[in-house]
């Protein structure tokens, strides 16, 4: 992959984590952790146990895509650094770029990823 196009993704992937930090900071009210943010979420909740629970169970769900979607982005940045980066990681093959640029984070190919998500 040439270093123009590495860049573009590169660039496209900071913003893509930098959209992520800030959803999780909005999240936690601008706290750091996750246990002021619980906290802060009892305190608040509405008198109803179970819809203060589902508001919460809703937050910590968001909170573990968004981590997650972090961990791709991190992981996707290093493959760019290490050159790895639009090279599927089963069979080796360039990841077309029209995948990349739908999912920069994409590990694989199309078909493999088609058989990942069967097995």
């Amino acid at each position: 992959m040439s270093q123009n196009i590495s860049d573009t993704y590169a660039s496209q992937l900071q913003q893509m984590r930098t959209e992520v930090l800030a959803q999780l900071r909005a999240q936690r009210g601008g706290r750091v952790g996750r246990a002021e943010s619980a906290a802060e979420a009892r305190e608040s909740a509405s008198d109803d146990r179970a819809t203060a629970e589902t508001e919460r169970d809703l937050a910590f769900g968001l909170e573990e895509r968004e981590s997650a979607e972090l961990v791709a982005i991190d992981d996707a940045l290093k493959r760019i650094a290490d050159g790895s980066y639009g090279l599927c990681i089963d069979c080796g093959v360039a990841i077309a770029a029209a995948r990349l640029h739908a999912n920069p984070t994409a590990l694989r190919c199309v078909a493999c990823q088609e058989k990942a998500e069967q097995a």
